[in-house]
């Protein structure tokens, strides 16, 4: 039995205070961030994600593992597994883990570089780290697909 390549996809980019999502299209290997949800001690507006699934209606979700340069699991590793856990509770949606080293840190490079002021808590850069995650997640999958 083959499995089924998702179609659509939405990513996050999970955080204590902050969690940036994105939404991919795996079919045109396109994706865009759409919005940086507020979280109190990790835990997230359960209805706002709610409503973005309910919008993109992902076939897939994604979720950004915060991995030690070394790859060993990092203090936050096991609070984003434990977020993967309950967006598949809740949502009953397939979940991947990706690996999401310096995500963030290229986020914030490439907003620099296109005219961000460093404002990040005015103006947050969570949801453009999710679409990193997504990007690199689509090219390992697609690699995978073709090989």
């Amino acid at each position: 039995m083959s499995q089924v390549s998702p179609k659509a996809v939405m990513a996050f980019d999970y955080g204590l205070r902050q969690i940036g999502v994105a939404v991919g299209n795996c079919v045109l290997s396109t994706t865009q961030p759409l919005t940086t949800l507020s979280a109190r001690d990790g835990i997230p507006d359960w209805s706002a994600i709610a409503k973005l699934i309910d919008e993109w209606r992902p076939d897939l979700l994604v979720v950004g593992e915060p991995l030690n340069m070394d790859g060993s699991a990092s203090e936050l590793s096991e609070r984003a597994n434990k977020f993967a856990r309950r967006l598949q509770g809740r949502f009953a949606l397939p979940i991947a883990m990706a690996d999401e080293r310096l995500s963030s840190f290229e986020a914030k490079e490439q907003q620099r570089e296109l005219g961000h002021r460093g404002d990040y808590k005015a103006r947050p850069i969570d949801s453009y780290a999710a679409e990193l995650i997504l990007q690199t997640w689509l090219a390992e999958h697609s690699a995978l697909s073709a090989s």
